[in-house]
């Protein structure tokens, strides 16, 4: 007899527990109702600790009051991107209590949500990302993706901004996850413009948009074929490896990336980088040969062959870089920047070799001597300079250095008619 007392009590002690919840369940709705969401929230803090043994209807239901109130927290810019975040733990452990249960009173209104916030996200890591705050817009860009795991978009941009935040190792995480689903990024996207707006408006399929081109709420249709992104992803993983000092793992990576994508040359040039920092000079001449084989007349293609072989201090190839991609497109003017800086930087040797120099009548012959040089050095430099001042008269630094130059060989009328146009 004294079990079954026992067995009453415990029964007796758990139904007051389940009405407790219940009423602080109402009493947060009320809550909710009036307006005060804090208090709302505050009040299922109570609920919490017992939640779990609650019956599936009644979890449910605090979830639902639960979210309702975090999210309108965070529509009210209190703690938003915590509450944001809270508010969609909440509507998907709802999803998931219903999904269990077999029962779907919140669902709809829940998923509703979830994507409101997920847009939300979105939208604030776009604002985050024009104010510099990368770390803050990566973490709600990855917010939204664990949101939504089929729109894998998110992890992309999630990884990218990460590497604008230099969070390397994060970056790299989320482009192995990336290179894990094998996502490819590849798609075809419709757009229009909204006569309401006069904004574009992305549509998923052709029929969609033409639809509303022809109802009349829309205009000006258009269609943008996005290209694969595996082969910057490939990239981005190779370059964050070299930067970490892991040039195997590099190579490794990029030779992936180089089978996946074979048609993508920016993969050969990343690859001939490598095999550059590591010395091994063959295989960086036998990629560059391979590269300017397929692409001859690229101009961007041999312009980055001659930023290669810059950095590594072939000035003379990198000067034919150059000098090829003014004759494939004579309007590219950072090739006529660029071997105007080759030029320059020859010059801190010869003027290393000057103020060694002392005063005897040998070194003051070996110093005008060197002073020729610097002035023939200064001359050759002008017609590159020229022609980018030209192509773009607002680029403030070409026409300093041009100045610069002009001053140096006492070019007095020239520079007094460049000053007038700054």
């Amino acid at each position: 007899m004294k079990s079954k007392y026992v067995l009453l009590a415990s029964t007796v002690l758990m139904s007051i527990t389940t009405f407790a919840q219940k009423d602080q369940i109402k009493a947060a709705e009320k809550a909710l109702k009036a307006g005060n969401s804090q208090e709302a929230v505050t009040i299922l803090q109570g609920a919490e600790a017992v939640s779990a043994a609650a019956p599936d209807a009644e979890k449910a239901q605090f979830f639902f009051v639960k979210g309702n109130a975090l999210l309108d927290l965070a529509n009210k810019k209190v703690d938003a991107d915590k509450n944001l975040s809270e508010a969609a733990k909440a509507y998907q452990s709802l999803i998931a209590v219903e999904k269990t249960s077999g029962k779907s009173k919140y669902t709809v209104q829940a998923t509703t949500a979830v994507f409101e916030i997920k847009g939300k996200l979105i939208n604030a890591a776009i604002a985050d990302s024009k104010a510099d705050k990368h770390s803050e817009s990566a973490k709600k860009l990855y917010d939204a993706y664990l949101l939504d795991k089929n729109d894998t978009i998110n992890l992309y941009y999630a990884a990218s901004t990460y590497v604008n935040a230099k969070d390397y190792d994060t970056s790299l995480k989320l482009y192995s996850e990336l290179k894990t689903l094998n996502y490819s990024g590849k798609a075809t996207n419709y757009y229009a413009v909204n006569k309401l707006t006069s904004e574009e408006d992305l549509y998923t399929n052709a029929q969609e948009r033409d639809k509303m081109v022809k109802i009349g709420t829309h205009e000006k249709p258009r269609t943008e074929v996005v290209p694969s992104k595996r082969g910057e992803i490939y990239k981005n993983m190779a370059l964050i490896l070299v930067q970490q000092g892991k040039t195997d793992e590099a190579k490794k990576a990029i030779s992936e990336a180089r089978k996946a994508n074979p048609d993508d040359n920016s993969l050969t040039l990343t690859q001939a980088n490598l095999y550059l920092e590591s010395k091994d000079y063959e295989e960086y001449k036998k990629l560059i040969a391979e590269v300017l084989e397929k692409n001859p007349n690229d101009a961007d293609l041999v312009f980055n062959l001659g930023v290669i072989s810059a950095n590594a201090k072939n000035q003379v190839e990198a000067e034919k870089y150059y000098k090829r991609v003014i004759e494939i497109d004579p309007k590219y003017i950072n090739a006529y920047i660029n071997i105007a800086a080759l030029k320059l930087e020859n010059e801190k040797g010869i003027i290393d070799d000057m103020n060694k120099l002392g005063t005897s009548t040998k070194d003051s012959k070996r110093y005008d001597e060197l002073k020729v040089k610097r002035q023939d050095l200064f001359r050759s430099t002008i017609p590159f300079l020229q022609k980018a001042v030209e192509l773009d008269p607002k680029n403030t630094d070409v026409a300093k250095t041009l100045l610069n130059v002009y001053s140096a060989l006492e070019m007095s009328a020239e520079a007094k008619a460049l000053k007038a146009k700054m």
